[in-house]
């Protein structure tokens, strides 16, 4: 089973694309409804991604992007994940939410530019306001320090019968907003069992998904 275990703190060079697969006594390999990445996952950015004991979990804050029309951002829903309640944070009388390092977002598939689509007019312009998928990535650098973490979460959709493949797209508008491309994670949704896999498709992907894409960005801040 391949190793999940990987420190993208300060890495210079995109690392290699790799496979996530469940532990194989992991009861729910695949996402819950509507949801994009299986909880498993999320532990793992938590823990072994970012090099933290797995009792200690980083914070993070997942948000679930459904549309990208004007006012986007109202309509967005929010899950934070805490560090835990002992951390040296709250000893120290600090709020943890204040120093927000990784931000997941789960990009539902509708939501997804076609492939052929160009880059927005104004994407390569710093401070852009716009709405839309560029009007994002500026906001998400904003709201992260410097070396933050953007950790975008996708599955395909069919357009026509044939998969989109909108990942080159949506990491050359973050390159544009002030993100390093990091990796590509590949979560499988599929229980190993032995030296097979064994599909755990969820309810609402299109035909013949199993997986979903996860892509690690790091927020560039120059002094």
């Amino acid at each position: 089973m391949p190793n999940r275990t990987v420190s993208p703190r300060g890495t210079a060079h995109p690392l290699p694309t790799t496979i996530w697969l469940p532990d194989p006594d992991e009861p729910n390999a695949a996402p819950i409804p509507g949801a994009v990445l299986p909880a498993w996952a999320i532990d793992t950015i938590r823990t072994d991604f970012v090099g933290h004991p797995a009792h200690r979990p980083a914070p993070l804050l997942k948000i679930a992007i459904s549309d990208t029309a004007p006012g986007m951002d109202a309509r967005i829903p929010t899950t934070p994940f805490a560090a835990p309640t002992d951390d040296a944070d709250d000893v120290n009388g600090e709020d943890p939410s204040e120093k927000l390092s990784i931000l997941l977002a789960e990009l539902h598939p509708d939501t997804l530019p076609a492939s052929t689509d160009a880059l927005p007019t104004g994407a390569c312009e710093p401070g852009v306001l716009e709405d839309g998928w560029s009007g994002f990535f500026h906001r998400a650098h904003r709201l992260l320090p410097a070396d933050g973490l953007l950790m975008l979460a996708t599955r395909q959709r069919r357009d026509a019968g044939r998969l989109t493949d909108p990942l080159g797209l949506l990491i050359a508008t973050a390159r544009t907003a002030g993100f390093r491309y990091l990796q590509h994670i590949v979560v499988a949704y599929a229980h190993p069992i032995g030296d097979r896999l064994v599909p755990a498709l969820p309810t609402d992907a299109s035909p013949g998904v199993a997986h979903c894409d996860l892509i690690a960005l790091s927020a560039i801040h120059h002094a």
